[in-house]
C-alpha cells in the first residue's frame, strides 16, 4: 500500500487536532506515500488563505508552515465541496495545493489501486 489519507474535521474549534493531522500527513508524504488531506466539516476553513496563520500549538511548528511543507512534499489538500459551500467560503482564496472536490473523489482515492488507510482528526 503506497497511499495514505488524513481526514481533518477541525480548525480553530480544535487547533490541536488540526495541527496533529497535518503533522501525520507530512510524515506520510515525506515517506513517499501518495498522501491526501481531506478537509471536511469545520476543517474546510483551513483551506482559506490566512485562516491558519495564527494557529501554533505548543511543541509543534506553526500550522501554516506544516501545511506548506506538506504541499511541498507532494501532498494534496482535498476540500469537501458541500462543507465549504455551507460555510460561505470563497473558492478564489484557497491555499496552495487545495482543490474543492465532492465525496466521490475521496471514495475513489480510498478504494482504487489497492486502497488506502485513512485516519481522522
Amino acid at each position: 500500500m503506497n497511499k495514505f489519507c488524513v481526514n481533518i474535521t477541525c480548525s480553530k474549534d480544535n487547533e490541536d487536532k488540526a495541527t496533529v493531522g497535518f503533522v501525520v500527513a507530512g510524515a506520510a508524504a515525506a515517506s513517499d506515500k501518495e498522501t491526501i488531506v481531506f478537509l471536511s466539516t469545520e476543517g474546510v476553513r483551513l483551506a482559506s488563505k490566512g485562516y491558519a496563520d495564527d494557529i501554533h500549538e505548543d511543541g509543534f511548528a506553526p500550522l501554516k508552515e506544516l501545511m506548506a511543507n506538506f504541499v511541498k512534499a507532494g501532498g494534496k489538500i482535498l476540500v469537501c465541496s458541500p462543507c465549504f459551500k455551507k460555510r460561505g467560503l470563497s473558492e478564489d482564496n484557497l491555499v496552495d495545493g487545495a482543490l474543492i472536490v465532492g465525496g466521490a473523489k475521496l471514495v475513489e482515492f480510498l478504494t482504487t489501486d489497492g486502497g488506502s488507510p485513512c485516519v481522522t482528526y
